[in-house]
């Protein structure tokens, strides 16, 4: 007999996964298609406007390179790569809280020393971010990896202008000392817009919305024994801390990028004095 799809097509769509090995991916599946089917029933969408959103989603597809992931960058707009931070991110109030990676952690770090520059081209001010990775009891974490990357100056990453910035430029992996410790010289960073040449940047335009960014560099910690946290540090005073065209400023990950005069800090570092100098701490949950 015939399924009256006009009425139970979504069980139907349902049903059709029910042979499904992984049981979590039947949830997922399921879950999807209920959801999606009661967003077609309540805005009732022409045809024309359903092929239109096919279209863009292939325009997003197409807009991806090993350079540019637009289907992450859509999801920040979205909020939804907020969300899933939101819902899987740390449980303990104590630990750092996490943010989005973005659409630019796309190539790896170079490995760097301890206060090695991560700024190979000099288009910004130079300051020094330095901190500890701790466990949530306060206990230093020697030897835990740190990976950076950052916008350069001009807020633009390497794989963006390949022909302007070198490969690596605005990013290191770290590992601390035996107390924990980092630090790294880099140019303060500013805020930026996210790419807009594509098909997420036309959905702001035709919403609205602002694409920037504000000033921030990223960071993914990570030790033996616990679970590793990716996260921002935002430039206190930046422009768009309110209104970050991807959602991820957390209150707790602003910090001062402060003009510093320590002439004997200034040696240690190696840089001129007085010197920016921004100091940010990463506490982990243990595994």
């Amino acid at each position: 007999m015939a399924t009256e799809f006009t009425t139970d097509i979504t069980e139907a769509v349902v049903d059709s996964f029910a042979g499904t090995a992984d049981p979590r991916l039947r949830e997922l599946l399921g879950a999807l298609t209920r959801h999606l089917h009661a967003f077609a029933r309540e805005t009732r969408p022409t045809t024309g406007e359903w092929e239109r959103a096919i279209d863009f989603l292939t325009e997003t597809g197409h807009m991806c390179t090993d350079a540019r992931q637009e289907f992450i960058l859509l999801s920040d707009v979205l909020g939804v790569s907020m969300l899933v931070e939101a819902l899987n991110g740390h449980r303990d109030p104590g630990a750092t809280e996490s943010t989005v990676l973005g659409p630019f952690h796309m190539t790896e770090s170079p490995v760097r020393e301890l206060g090695a520059t991560i700024d190979l081209v000099g288009t910004g001010e130079p300051c020094v971010v330095s901190g500890r990775v701790l466990s949530r009891d306060g206990t230093p974490l020697p030897g835990a990896a740190l990976d950076v990357w950052q916008a350069d100056g001009e807020g633009f990453y390497d794989v963006q202008r390949p022909d302007v910035q070198p490969p690596g430029n605005g990013r290191g992996l770290f590992t601390t000392d035996t107390e924990g410790r980092f630090r790294f010289r880099t140019c303060v960073p500013s805020p930026y817009p996210i790419p807009t040449d594509g098909p997420v940047g036309a959905l702001l335009r035709a919403t609205g919305r602002h694409p920037y960014r504000p000033a921030h560099i990223h960071f993914i910690a990570s030790a033996e024994g616990h679970a590793p946290v990716t996260t921002h540090l935002f430039v206190a005073g930046s422009p768009y801390l309110g209104s970050d065209a991807v959602f991820a400023v957390r209150k707790s990950l602003v910090q001062d990028f402060a003009e510093t005069d320590d002439p004997s800090l200034a040696r240690e570092f190696g840089v001129a004095n007085p010197f920016r100098h921004a100091r940010f701490e990463l506490v982990l949950e243990p595994a």
